[in-house]
């Protein structure tokens, strides 16, 4: 059975693959990139390496995440690493996967997202793909 990440955003639980999971870190200072896709907090110092900052809930068309929220899931993805700002981390588990229900358009934004879900106690968590949520670069040209 898969590895998964159990973390929380915006009071929904989801899970992330282990593969897709570099490290899981409090950020330091986030310093702001001037016309950068919104969903770009801006960049940080991680183990002598630049890393963009991503607020997840801005990726998933969701409030922005609070400011002093530090706690990210670092991901790469195409050779560049991201720190995936997440309110809050739980645990690591293994889960059988089901697939995605279908899904009402008002809550497209986390479908986009997800790529099947797991149970937990009975609670259902979004399987939520990394590279999904990353901001593409045509995105950040715009």
């Amino acid at each position: 059975m898969p590895l998964f990440l159990i973390a929380c955003i915006a009071g929904q639980g989801v899970a992330f693959d282990a593969d897709q999971v570099d490290s899981v870190v409090d950020i330091g200072e986030i310093v702001a990139v001037p016309r950068a896709d919104p969903s770009v907090r801006g960049l940080t110092a991680l183990r002598s390496r630049v890393v963009t900052v991503v607020d997840t809930r801005r990726s998933l068309g969701l409030e922005p995440t609070a400011p002093h929220v530090r706690r990210a899931v670092i991901t790469q993805q195409d050779g560049h690493y991201y720190a995936m700002l997440v309110d809050a981390l739980d645990d690591i588990e293994t889960f059988e996967t089901r697939s995605m229900p279908l899904v009402a358009r008002k809550e497209d934004r986390w479908s986009r997202a997800a790529d099947g879900m797991v149970f937990r106690n009975g609670e259902p968590l979004l399987i939520l793909d990394l590279a999904k949520l990353v901001p593409q670069p045509a995105a950040m040209l715009a």
